[in-house]
């Protein structure tokens, strides 16, 4: 599924590199770590999106290969309906593959 499909659309990205960090807001909203079509690999909610984004930096899970490809991507939308926006994109994840993104495990329950 391609990040293009979400509801509300992610409004903004950013590789999804280390160096480019300082380009991501502060912000709170949630985010898509996508492959370099656009493959959604992991849908997250974030109090502080930069900081966020360089916590999956280090996680190897975030940052290797996956079965659809790597992390290239960081997309985002700045909300404050957290919750709301982040079950919308896993629940149109899942009506189209019957399953969550390959990344994600669980619904996230709190903001990071």
């Amino acid at each position: 599924m391609k990040t293009s499909e979400l509801f509300p659309r992610p409004a903004l990205r950013e590789a999804f590199r280390r160096s480019r960090i300082r380009f991501v807001p502060d912000d709170s909203g949630c985010y898509v770590l996508a492959t370099f079509d656009e493959d959604v690999l992991y849908v997250g909610l974030a109090k502080n999106l930069g900081r966020r984004m360089g916590q999956h930096l280090d996680s190897p899970e975030k940052v290797n290969a996956t079965s659809l490809g790597r992390a290239v991507w960081f997309f985002w939308l700045s909300c404050v309906e957290l919750n709301k926006v982040e079950r919308t994109w896993m629940n149109i994840y899942a009506q189209h593959h019957g399953t969550l993104p390959v990344l994600n495990k669980i619904y996230s329950a709190t903001p990071h």
